[in-house]
This record gives C-alpha cells, structure tokens and sequence, in this order.
C-alpha cells in the first residue's frame, strides 16, 4: 500500500497522530495534500525558525482565528515568533478548526522534549473528535514510549525507476527546449542515455536526484560520470560507506579464470546488479557471532541478522572470498565493479 492511499485511510477513519519518514518534506507535503478532492482542509505548517503560518487561503484563516487578540497600544508581534515554541505551537494547535491539518518539519529534533511529547499526546483525543491531524514529517523517527502506541508511521519510498525516468526526461527535455532557442539544431539528447543517467541518480530522493541531473546537462548530453561522481560524493557523507575510486579491472588481476569468469556472466547477465557493496576483513567483524563461548554483547549477532535480512528482503546475492593475506581477494571484489562499469561501496561495520 503507497502512501497516498495510507494517507486517505487515516483521514477517512480519523487518524490523529501521523509520523512520516521521508527523504524531502517538501515532496511529501505535496503528496499527502493531493489526496482532497474539491475544497481543502486548512492545511497549517510548523518550523523551528518560521513557526506555525497556514499555507493555504482557509490555514492562513484559521491562523489568524487562532492568534491571541491584537492590543492596538503594545507593538506588533510577528505571529512566527509567538509559534516558534514546539510547545506553544501545538498547545495554539489544540484550537484549530475542523478538519485542519497541521504539518510540522523535522519534528524527530524536538520529540526528546518532554513538553512537546506532553502537547503532542494533549492533541490525540482533541484531533480525533473532529478529523484534524498532526502530520510529523523527518527523515527518521524513534517514537518516545508515551507516542509509541498513538502515532501511525508512514513511508515515503524514494523515487521508482519510473519516477526518476520522468525526472530525466523532464530535465533534458527542458533544456533541449532553452537550448533550441538559441542554436539552429537540438542538442544529442539520445533517450538510450535515460537508463545510464537512471541507474546513476538510483537511490536518491527526487530533489537532489533532480539537482543532479540538472547539473550534469551538457550540449553533447548527459555527462553520466559527472552524474556518478555527484552521486560518489552523496554516498561518501555516510558514515561507515565510501565509494571506491580505483580503475582496476579483470584484465588487471592475474589468475582467478573461474572467479572473473563467473562475476564476468553476472554482469552481463540479464539482472545485472548495479552496485556491488564491499566488506572487507568481514570475518573480524562477525566473530564470535554463532556458537557459544562467543561475542556476548550481542554486537556481532546484530551486525549478522542485519546483514542477512537486508540481503533476503532485497533479494541480494553475495560472494565469500576466503584464502591468505595478499591472495588477491580485495582486488577482485574491487575490480568487479569497474568491470560492470558500477560503483563499489566500501562498507566499514567498525
């Protein structure tokens, strides 16, 4: 079930409390209020530095209902500063009218305080009574144990294969046309660069994946390894990931003829994968994992189950490389992923 049909589901039975994760809010916000058909509810935003304001004609009209009285001999206050308060905010919310929708951005910052985990658990029973919501959106949530049991948590997937497809086209599209205005032909934007510009921006949210894009244009058509070195430098800012960089390839590692020829059919098979993730030393990571007299932390069992149950519900395969220091086994695994011109991801479980 996508999200936009949890979404009406929740507002049909009056859902109070809504937790979304999601790479881009914004995206998001936009999503969720394509959902009311003919009039819209009062849709109402929350942040840190602008406060609560309505965005949209019936939020800024319960906005200003909801405002203390104005005194005409003190000076005029901003509403933001008076709503900047989480606290404030979401007790001033317990005002709204009927129906009202309340978005409040990176709401997974302030759920640690106390107050708003009081004001927020304060709205359920009012927000249920008459079909107004409070929808936290973040790229995370650990709901404290008081919300645990009252917020229903949502995902916003990242885009599809067809959605980042639209994306491409949407971009080179748009820039043949700027361009056409200027030059006698249009640029060689070939569509059999769409699936390479695809598999480059893959796994990223929309917008950055849009941002990418947009950069990587050129008058000969998409510069796919800029596009790919965009996208080495998002994965980089993750700990304990690093792309590797290295230009190795098959023809560079002697011997090995039944290895190179194996990894050579899968990437060029029919389900060629298109990232192959690299753990090195993974033996010293996982030690003392299974058996007794082992890891009694729990750490390393952890580091396991993690592995194993991304690996069947992604539908991953894998390969363990086992033999001496300095056999070689590192730089087949490296230059696996030169050879089917994708990235290695360095996994770093320390």
């Amino acid at each position: 079930m996508d999200l936009l049909t949890q979404w009406r589901a929740a507002r049909r039975v009056s859902v109070p409390l809504v937790a979304v994760r999601t790479p881009d809010p914004r995206a998001s916000m936009a999503a969720l209020g394509s959902a009311f058909n003919g009039t819209a509810p009062p849709l109402l935003l929350w942040d840190i530095c602008g406060g609560m304001r309505g965005i949209n004609d019936p939020g800024r009209e319960a906005m200003q209902a909801v405002l203390p009285p104005v005194d005409e001999t003190a000076p005029p206050l901003d509403p933001a500063l008076l709503t900047q308060s989480p606290v404030e905010a979401l007790i001033l919310a317990g005002k709204l009218p009927e129906g009202a929708v309340l978005y409040m951005l990176n709401a997974q910052r302030v759920l640690d305080n106390p107050g708003v985990i009081q004001a927020v658990w304060n709205l359920r029973d009012q927000f249920k009574a008459d079909r107004r919501t409070l929808v936290m959106l973040g790229p995370d949530f650990v709901l404290p144990p008081e919300l645990s049991g009252d917020v229903l948590t949502l995902d916003e997937p990242l885009p599809s294969r067809g959605d980042l497809i639209a994306i491409v086209a949407d971009q080179t599209e748009a820039a043949a046309a700027s361009l056409l205005e200027t030059d006698d032909m249009a640029p060689a934007y070939l569509l059999e660069t769409y699936h390479q510009a695809v598999d480059a921006v893959a796994g990223l949210a929309a917008f950055p994946a849009e941002q990418a894009i947009a950069m990587s244009l050129t008058r000969q058509g998409i510069d796919i390894a800029g596009l790919w070195e965009r996208k080495r430098e998002m994965i980089d800012q993750t700990p304990g990931l690093s792309v590797w960089r290295g230009g190795d390839s098959f023809a560079d590692v002697a011997g090995y003829a039944n290895i190179k020829n194996f990894l050579g059919r899968v990437m060029g098979g029919k389900e060629a994968p298109k990232c192959i993730v690299f753990v090195d030393e993974i033996e010293k990571a996982l030690a003392g994992s299974g058996g007794q007299g082992g890891d009694t932390s729990g750490v390393s069992q952890g580091f396991l189950g993690c592995i194993l149950t991304y690996m069947q519900d992604a539908e991953a395969s894998g390969c363990i490389f086992i033999g001496p220091p300095g056999s070689g086994k590192s730089q087949v695994a490296k230059a696996a992923g030169a050879e089917g011109g994708i990235p290695t991801i360095a996994l770093d479980m320390g």
